[in-house]
């Protein structure tokens, strides 16, 4: 697939909005490599695939798909015909009738994950001192605050709705394991890379390796565009 004509479309989670990718897609078009961002609603996951796809209508020509933790759901259940790959930054990626809160859960988390409810407005959001300790623990104090500040929260609606049948049976996978999640297990994000049969790379990373480590996240993606299915 020629790098000169395939897009990256970079799809944010749940707490770590748009913004978070302003490091990658900043290396990727230095690169030469035509970056587009999406914003999803986080209401359920029918919505946020609804976003996406729309987002891809906009988009001329092959895609290569990236999303990070949950919106590696939102990635797998596209069907769109332009995408030729799909990456995943720590991300879920749930089976066809499983749903994301079920892979989430399926190992023990270590003693750093926050507990999750939603608040009186029906949200799930992340407590603010989280961010420092559990999701973007090496990024620095300014971005830890920053991410709170504007973390855009998620619905239940997202995560309890069993997905269907995913893209990555069908489409080449690309996997960047955080060995230094306390969001989403390792085990958890070794069990949906290799049942995938995704390429693999594993790094000592935390949740948010677009932040923290923008240019591991970047190779990764300039990797896929260049091996995807053609």
């Amino acid at each position: 697939m020629n790098a000169n004509t395939s897009t990256a479309v970079l799809v944010h989670g749940a707490w770590a909005g748009e913004a978070s990718w302003s490091k990658v897609a900043s290396i990727l078009r230095s690169n030469r490599i035509k970056t587009v961002t999406v914003r999803i609603p986080l209401s359920s996951l029918a919505d946020d695939v609804v976003a996406l796809d729309q987002a891809l209508d906009r988009v001329d020509g092959p895609v290569v798909l990236v999303g990070h933790a949950y919106a590696g759901a939102v990635i797998s259940a596209s069907q769109s015909s332009k995408v030729r790959a799909l990456v995943y930054v720590a991300g879920i990626a749930p089976d066809q009738g499983e749903t994301v809160a079920e892979v989430f859960n399926r190992y023990g988390h270590d003693a750093e994950t926050p507990q999750l409810a939603p608040d009186g407005e029906g949200w799930i959001r992340l407590p603010a001192d989280a961010f420092a300790t559990a999701f973007a623990q090496h990024a620095t104090t300014e971005e830890q605050q920053m991410l709170a500040a504007t973390q855009p929260p998620i619905s239940p609606a997202a995560i309890t709705v069993p997905a269907g049948a995913p893209l990555w049976k069908r489409v080449p996978s690309w996997y960047l394991l955080a060995e230094q999640d306390h969001m989403i297990p390792t085990q958890t994000q070794r069990f949906v890379a290799e049942r995938m049969q995704a390429h693999i790379v594993s790094y000592p990373v935390d949740h948010v390796p677009s932040v923290t480590a923008p240019a591991l996240v970047a190779n990764l993606i300039v990797d896929a565009i260049k091996h995807g299915k053609d």
